[in-house]
């Protein structure tokens, strides 16, 4: 997919803040730390339209970027590493829940997990949630490019089992530095936005 244009439009707490229109959206998940910003920037072609911190955690609302005008990415706070109170991460829950369970536009939750390592707690958690509110979801297992290639196979096998992947969820090997996985990634998205006509 060649990116012409991308902004980020809004960052958003609640329903009233979202976008108007029907575009369809695709939400990215992770923990923190785990380069939900450079994936975005690698798949748009932008150096740091997304900003990436040292600081994980920085992201407490809902940033919805316009790509070529025609899809959102929503990147949706990090779970795991944010040094927050519990009365902030009760209200980040109850926001991400919010817009996982009432949005009509959303078409699939992308989930980013680190290659290197088998998905946390937190990322199992993640992939059950958005499977019990019939989210599909697309896993990227990004750093792919910190791991020898022969070795990938068998991390992807761990990936698998560790969510215990349903059949049609994809599972695609990613690098943000190297590009490997970009054009599968755009290929998993085209398939969702096709199946709503667009």
């Amino acid at each position: 997919m060649k990116v012409t244009s991308a902004e980020i439009v809004i960052s958003a707490v609640k329903p009233d803040q979202y976008p108007e229109g029907n575009l369809p959206e695709f939400a990215l998940a992770g923990r923190s730390n785990v380069g939900k910003s450079s994936f975005i920037n690698k798949m748009i072609n932008r150096k740091n339209l997304a900003r990436t911190s040292s600081k994980p955690g920085k992201t407490q609302t809902l940033n919805f970027y316009l790509v070529n005008e025609s899809l959102y990415f929503v990147d949706v706070p990090g779970y795991g590493f944010a040094k927050v109170s519990k009365k902030e991460r009760e209200a980040w829950g109850k926001m991400i829940e919010t817009y996982f369970t009432t949005r009509d536009q959303l078409k699939a939750a992308v989930l980013i997990v680190d290659l290197r390592h088998p998905p946390t707690k937190d990322d199992v958690m993640m992939y059950d949630f958005l499977k019990h509110y019939d989210v599909p979801v697309i896993v990227i297992a990004t750093k792919a490019d910190k791991i020898p290639k022969g070795k990938w196979q068998k991390h992807l096998k761990v990936t698998k089992e560790t969510l215990q992947l349903e059949k049609e969820d994809d599972l695609i090997l990613f690098s943000s530095e190297t590009g490997l996985g970009k054009e599968q990634a755009w290929d998993a998205l085209r398939k969702y936005m096709i199946k709503q006509g667009e």
